[in-house]
């Protein structure tokens, strides 16, 4: 009998302890029903550091006898003051021939994305209309929250070709910019951006003219490099895209390796579709801004991202 007792004691006072140590992993792990707390918009902001990338640009200008130049460059850009706009790379199109090119290029997209972004450039997800779908997310609330900018300019739902600034698009999509065998119709098959570009980190998501513009002021931008499609229509026309980018006065590249046109080859001027492509990049080159290929927004120059003399950071850091 005594040893019964004994028996029942010890476990009484096993499960005591049990007990108060469940009680003590309880106090340190963060309730489940409690919320997160809101995240303090002012305070998160992308740390500007140092490094700059080395542009190799290309641009093309008229000569004084009617013939086409092409200019290529070397030009600096500091990777704090430089932004990444993605447009358009949505997870579906209803032409196929275009849904499977931006298949392919999206895993190389994110590879320059990720080696901009570890350099410390910002990067804008543009995927225009899929809003709804990242909605409460940090990132999208990066820029719903961005303090308002005035732009230099009236911004345009939607920048049209400007005979005045441009010759004609070299090709033509009236009849249908779709390349299928078999048109299908033109509707909205995307509901978001492709899966295959991250957003991580300090990124924002806007299609949204004006919170783009906030986003660039925010950041204490001066560069803008375009990628995405389709170059001879969102890429330029969109509130974010290069005409309006060019006109409110940031300094702009198009990335024309991450970029694909809507051209269908039984249309003028009858070329393949990468010909088609690049005759709309060179279009670009003439009239609104240089291009560059995305290995340049992978590297900086060497020494450019080492830490800068103490004087001088501390006069950084009054400074912000």
């Amino acid at each position: 009998m005594k040893i019964l007792r004994m028996t029942g004691l010890f476990s009484f006072v096993w499960l005591l302890s049990l007990m108060a140590g469940s009680l003590l992993v309880a106090e340190n792990k963060p309730n489940a029903a409690t919320p997160p707390a809101a995240p303090n918009f002012e305070q998160l902001v992308r740390p500007r550091v140092p490094g700059e990338f080395l542009l190799h640009t290309r641009s093309r200008v008229e000569t004084e006898n009617g013939d086409i130049k092409v200019v290529e460059e070397e030009k600096p850009w500091k990777v704090s003051e430089t932004a990444i706009i993605v447009c358009d790379m949505w997870d579906d199109l209803y032409c196929q021939m275009a849904a499977q090119r931006v298949d392919m290029m999206a895993p190389k997209m994110n590879e320059v994305l990720t080696a901009a972004r570890a350099h410390g450039a910002f990067i804008i997800h543009a995927p225009s209309g899929c809003m709804d779908f990242y909605k409460g997310s940090f990132n999208r609330q990066r820029a719903e929250r961005a303090p308002f900018s005035e732009a230099p300019i009236k911004l345009q739902g939607w920048c049209y070709l400007d005979p005045e600034s441009e010759a004609e698009m070299p090709v033509v999509t009236e009849v249908s910019p779709c390349d299928d065998p078999i048109t299908p119709p033109a509707v909205r098959i995307y509901t978001r951006q492709h899966e295959k570009i991250k957003i991580i980190g300090y990124d924002a998501i806007s299609d949204n003219g004006q919170e783009v513009y906030n986003l660039l002021k925010q950041e204490g931008i001066k560069n803008v490099v375009m990628m995405g499609v389709h170059t001879n229509m969102c890429v330029l026309g969109r509130p974010f895209g290069i005409r309006q980018l060019t006109r409110m006065g940031f300094n702009v590249a198009l990335a024309r390796d991450l970029t694909d046109a809507m051209y269908d080859p039984r249309q003028p001027p009858y070329v393949s579709h990468v010909r088609g492509t690049e005759l709309v990049i060179e279009h670009i080159e003439q009239y609104w801004c240089p291009s560059i290929e995305g290995i340049d927004l992978t590297t900086v120059i060497p020494g450019s991202n080492d830490p800068k003399p103490k004087e001088e950071q501390r006069a950084v850091s009054k400074k912000e």
